[in-house]
């Protein structure tokens, strides 16, 4: 929640979280998690604090062998479960449904971060929702 309030995007805000974590360091974290902030890309699809979830499992579960079908589905079924933890806690995974936003804004530039912007968006909770949802995956696994 503290990377979102410095200006970090959602999913660099919990990749962030959890660098230190995968041993990553935090340029590469930031850099690798930038391009799905605002519902990838700003377009409002996939929540990009769910996005960035899914990439830490990727990170303690994914694979490297692309003939490895059971430690595919071993990922896949993480992302499920996690997903299935964040839409029952958020209602959506989806950004624009969760910021309340009928369709995509088509804007590439991210709203300047003011302290009305951090009044209207409900971000900085979601960040924490999906990091603590990825906390107890690990502590449970």
């Amino acid at each position: 929640m503290q990377l979102f309030a410095e200006g970090y995007n959602c999913a660099q805000s919990v990749v962030g979280a959890w660098a230190d974590y995968f041993g990553l360091d935090m340029d590469t974290a930031l850099r690798i998690s930038s391009s799905f902030g605002g519902g990838i890309g700003r377009m409002r699809l996939t929540c990009g604090a769910a996005s960035g979830m899914f990439m830490l499992a990727g990170l303690a579960t994914g694979t490297t062998d692309p003939k490895d079908r059971d430690a595919k589905a071993h990922n896949y079924q993480v992302v499920q479960q996690l997903a299935e933890a964040f839409r029952q806690e958020m209602g959506s995974i989806t950004c624009g449904e969760l910021l309340g936003l009928a369709k995509p804004e088509g804007k590439s530039m991210p709203e300047e971060r003011t302290p009305e912007y951090y009044r209207k968006r409900p971000c900085k909770e979601i960040v924490g929702c999906a990091s603590r949802i990825f906390g107890h995956f690990l502590s449970e696994h």
